[in-house]
């Protein structure tokens, strides 16, 4: 018992002395503990003013979104092409400005603008967060299509199936990738898209249409 309280005695005056040589120390250093305190403060303070800043920039970019989607259901192409445009300049980073870029690039097609929605999408794509990237890479693939470029076409549309997480969507792109690559004269790269439809996504719905590709191109489907 004695040994007991003697022990909890040593402890309790490590404690203190431990207390006290810490004070000491911020004593002698206390200009640069104020100054490190004050830096922490301000580095929360920053922290919280960005992420209320981030929170209120989204919540009104999502209202200016909703009225970009209302002139874009009444087929008002040009006003929604302008706010779209706006939101994805001023919000960028936002999921409002990624569904912007992504209505952008609809509206432009939409208007029989390709080219224009090429310069949309072609640096977008490769840097869209991964639920935007699949549809960037085949809108992408669609405005090359428009305007005449199979090649490109069928790259964007082969990184669009890449990316793409739901099986009929990469089956589609493969598709659309096969046959922009036929279009480009690139008979081994369409074989190879319609090959990977026909032994990886038998279960989709463009499989039937791969396999009478790969006969017309004296292939037999494994």
């Amino acid at each position: 018992m004695t040994t007991s309280v003697r022990t909890g005695d040593a402890a309790a005056a490590n404690r203190a002395d431990r207390g006290e040589a810490l004070l000491a120390w911020v004593g002698r250093h206390r200009n640069g503990v104020i100054w490190t305190v004050a830096i922490v403060l301000l580095g929360i303070a920053l922290l919280a003013w960005r992420q209320i800043a981030n929170r209120q920039g989204e919540r009104v970019a999502s209202q200016q979104l909703n009225s970009a989607r209302l002139a874009l259901d009444s087929k008002n192409y040009p006003l929604a092409a302008s706010e779209l445009s706006r939101i994805s300049a001023n919000y960028s980073g936002t999921r409002s400005a990624n569904e912007a870029t992504i209505l952008l690039a609809q509206t432009r097609l939409a208007q029989g603008q390709s080219q224009q929605a090429i310069a949309v999408l072609k640096d977008y794509a490769s840097g869209a967060p991964s639920e935007y990237q699949s549809q960037a890479f085949g809108l992408l693939g669609a405005a090359y299509e428009n305007i005449g470029h199979p090649k490109e076409a069928a790259d964007a549309y082969q990184q669009a199936a890449s990316v793409a997480e739901m099986p009929f969507l990469k089956g589609q792109f493969l598709s659309d990738a096969g046959r922009t690559w036929l279009a480009s004269g690139d008979t081994t790269r369409a074989k190879a898209a319609y090959q990977e439809i026909v032994t990886k996504l038998d279960s989709t719905s463009v499989a039937f249409e791969a396999k009478e590709r790969l006969g017309e191109l004296g292939v037999t489907a494994k």
